[in-house]
């Protein structure tokens, strides 16, 4: 590519439809077993060619994010122009952050992997792929998914994917009632019986087959993030009352929740009814990114 031209990337949310925990290792890391989508919407980033690294933020979301130097974005940057050696590597980094921060839908490793594939392509490089990997799993346990960018099935910590079953089309609902919540803290606090081990089909022939084995698995962070979050159910009950709701659940470790619908135009029509009842919230409709 011409160096010369900016390039721009759409950093998409991460969606847990499920995730289940099997047990935990004896480091305390807890195993997972998860169905991850991604939607069709998120922060901005636009990487421009420039003699040293550096970050600015913008956007409705940018106000309480960490210092450029900690932000994961630059961190990113700063660790594949390691991997990349001499000569010096330099960009000018502008993250439009739409998504809501600590909201159980990776945004900030979205961003982070954003950075990171960008920057590939800005600087030129052919990273061998497990050596990329490797970097973004050593920034954290969502790197790996948000770097693959597509529906997958997410075990391990987070570092082991599969390919998902084959999934029908429908679209999300995204709501965020307005408070952040710290992964670490839902994790240390959640007790109870883990999750027994099952497979998942090949694939769902139809949306009422996806949705009815949806209802067979869970969130199991859900619970314990309502007990630290309690509006994360007014938000659920919410999105339940809604036209054309198939499922309403929380993503990840909260506290953002998703309403599950056939199409987007339904998803919008909902996003629209939700807003003027919840103008504080934060509300996206979005189609699922096969």
């Amino acid at each position: 590519m011409d160096p010369s031209r900016p390039l721009e990337r759409l950093a998409r949310p991460k969606v847990n439809l499920t995730l289940e925990l099997l047990g935990r290792r004896g480091d305390g890391y807890h195993l997972l077993d998860s169905l991850v989508v991604f939607a069709d919407t998120g922060d901005r980033l636009r990487l421009e060619s420039a003699p040293e690294l550096a970050l600015r933020t913008s956007g409705p979301f940018s106000e309480g994010l960490p210092p450029a130097e900690q932000n994961l974005v630059m961190r990113a940057a700063r660790a594949l122009a390691d991997l990349a050696g001499p000569p010096p590597r330099g960009a000018l980094l502008t993250l439009d952050k739409r998504l809501p921060p600590a909201g159980g839908i990776g945004g900030g490793s979205a961003d982070a992997a954003a950075a990171l594939l960008g920057l590939v392509e800005l600087w030129g490089m052919r990273p061998d792929p497990k050596a990329l990997y490797d970097l973004a799993l050593s920034l954290g346990a969502d790197l790996p998914v948000c770097l693959n960018g597509k529906a997958c099935l997410m075990r391990g910590i987070g570092e082991e994917l599969e390919a998902a079953p084959e999934l029908p089309r429908f679209s999300l609902l995204l709501v965020n009632p307005g408070v952040a919540l710290e992964t670490a803290a839902v994790f240390r606090q959640r007790s109870g019986p883990f999750t027994p081990s099952r497979p998942w089909p090949e694939g769902f022939a139809s949306l009422d087959l996806l949705i009815e084995a949806l209802r067979g698995r869970t969130n199991d962070l859900q619970a314990t993030a309502l007990e630290l979050q309690p509006v994360i159910g007014d938000c659920l009950g919410s999105l339940e009352r809604l036209a054309g709701c198939l499922l309403a659940r929380m993503s990840g470790s909260g506290a953002t929740c998703f309403g599950l619908f056939a199409t987007l135009e339904e998803a919008k029509q909902a996003a629209g009814l939700l807003a003027r009842e919840r103008p504080d919230w934060w509300i996206e409709a979005a189609d699922v990114d096969p």
